[in-house]
């Protein structure tokens, strides 16, 4: 039986580059970082132990360029155990957000970010 969502992944022009981001600005590991061939590296980065990872994709992978969809809306949705606070370290940091979080029509504060890609996510406050 399928138990866990091992990984999603997302395009990012530089991986080097997309490290740097997840891991210093988000405060996020990597989890796997494995040369596969001379033009193919697999990273992954995880915001803890245990938790879904998301695969730093080259371009050349796949079928679609950075500019197949504006603002590459991930659908990857995660959770902050303080929105609040995790909103102001990150704004801090440079990292570019939708808005402030507000309270969303079912009850949950929540807002979106984007990576160095403009790669799209949507963060929730814990319940």
């Amino acid at each position: 039986m399928i138990n866990r969502v091992h990984s999603a992944t997302i395009l990012v022009s530089d991986q080097q580059k997309a490290i740097d981001f997840y891991v210093n600005v988000l405060g996020w590991q990597v989890a796997m970082d494995n040369q596969m061939g001379p033009e193919m590296r697999y990273v992954s980065v995880t915001p803890g132990p245990g938790a879904t990872e998301i695969a730093l994709g080259a371009p050349g992978w796949y079928d679609q360029t950075l500019s197949d969809a504006p603002n590459r809306n991930t659908g990857i949705a995660l959770v902050a155990n303080d929105l609040e606070a995790t909103y102001a370290e990150l704004v801090a940091k440079g990292v570019k957000f939708t808005n402030p979080p507000e309270m969303m029509p079912w009850g949950q504060l929540a807002t979106w970010f984007f990576d160095l890609d403009d790669n799209k996510f949507f963060v929730v406050g814990e319940m």
